[in-house]
């Protein structure tokens, strides 16, 4: 896969959100009308186009009938030895982002706090986030094989 394309409400935001995750700016760019990045970290890359005259997302965690995009998720496996010491790290860094630059950040919003989860043969830490304009990311760790 070449990127997952993600539009936002702001994109100053955006980048500063997922740069808090590990993501790094790799192009800037204009789709047409509007500005846009790629952006690289955790084992991928993400697209972020600002759109102009944003409406809110429908609630994709949360609304168990919703239909469509739900989340993209990160395997957090090479990256850290447990998701919730992973996940109280970043909680601890938005915190300070939120302290240092209030209008261009807001406390981490955790939707699912770490737990395991068997999925065929393996076992798995799951947790999951809201981005910046509150749209669900997975961040996923093998704990071990069945």
């Amino acid at each position: 896969m070449h990127h997952a394309s993600i539009r936002t409400a702001d994109i100053h935001n955006a980048i500063a959100f997922y740069e808090q995750l590990g993501f790094t700016v790799c192009e800037r760019f204009t789709t047409g009308y509007t500005l846009a990045c790629w952006m690289s970290g955790l084992g991928g890359r993400i697209e972020l186009i600002q759109i102009p005259e944003p409406k809110p997302a429908p609630d994709a965690f949360a609304d168990e009938h919703y239909v469509g995009y739900y989340h993209l998720s990160f395997d957090l496996t090479e990256v850290t030895p447990d998701l919730p010491s992973w996940l109280r790290s970043i909680q601890e860094r938005f915190a300070l982002l939120t302290q240092s630059q209030p209008e261009q950040s807001k406390p981490l919003k955790i939707l699912l706090e770490p737990t395991q989860q068997q999925i065929g043969s393996r076992i798995y830490e799951v947790a999951f986030i809201a981005d910046a304009d509150g749209l669900p990311l997975e961040f996923i760790r093998v704990l071990t094989v069945v």
